[in-house]
């Protein structure tokens, strides 16, 4: 059983001033290929939060895989990125540029995605836009690969050839 944590990043979400659409779209999909989601938050885009709550997650939580939905722009609010990067051991670019890859396909603004991908332990963090359809186009491009990534990431040996 894959376990995952859900993290909307959104100052008006974490307000009360708009409904969270995209982190109950990222749970939706994420059972469709049997991955529980066990932990749900929405914080406002505060760099400090963010890290904490990736923190906490990633290592008191022990959760498989933490999405984050939010921030990943280029307004200055947006430092879901920035909070990523200074918490994840290592990075699966590959991960983050074929989202970005099959976005660019759908829309030019994929060109202004700073989404990240990385490692923090044994815990998968994904980066993904804040809207519902950006959540829908980018997580598709990554669900193929989920499963075997965190098997790969929490200790499995095995071979990788198919």
């Amino acid at each position: 059983m894959i376990k995952a944590g859900v993290i909307t990043v959104s100052d008006k979400g974490s307000a009360g001033q708009r409904e969270d659409q995209s982190g109950p779209e990222v749970e939706r999909i994420l059972k469709t290929i049997g991955i529980e989601v066990t932990r749900r938050a929405v914080i406002p885009d505060e760099i400090h939060q963010i890290r904490d709550i990736l923190v906490d997650f990633a290592d008191y939580q022990e959760i498989d895989l933490v999405v984050t939905t939010g921030g990943t722009g280029v307004a200055p609010r947006d430092v879901t990125p920035d909070a990523t990067l200074g918490v994840i051991d290592r990075e699966v670019p590959g991960m983050a540029e074929a989202m970005r890859r099959e976005s660019y396909l759908i829309t030019p603004h994929a060109l202004i995605s700073r989404a990240v991908v990385g490692i923090r332990g044994r815990t998968l963090i994904i980066n993904l836009p804040g809207s519902p359809k950006g959540v829908r186009e980018n997580l598709a491009v990554l669900l193929p690969a989920l499963p075997h990534a965190i098997e790969k990431i929490k200790g499995d040996e095995r071979e990788c050839a198919a």
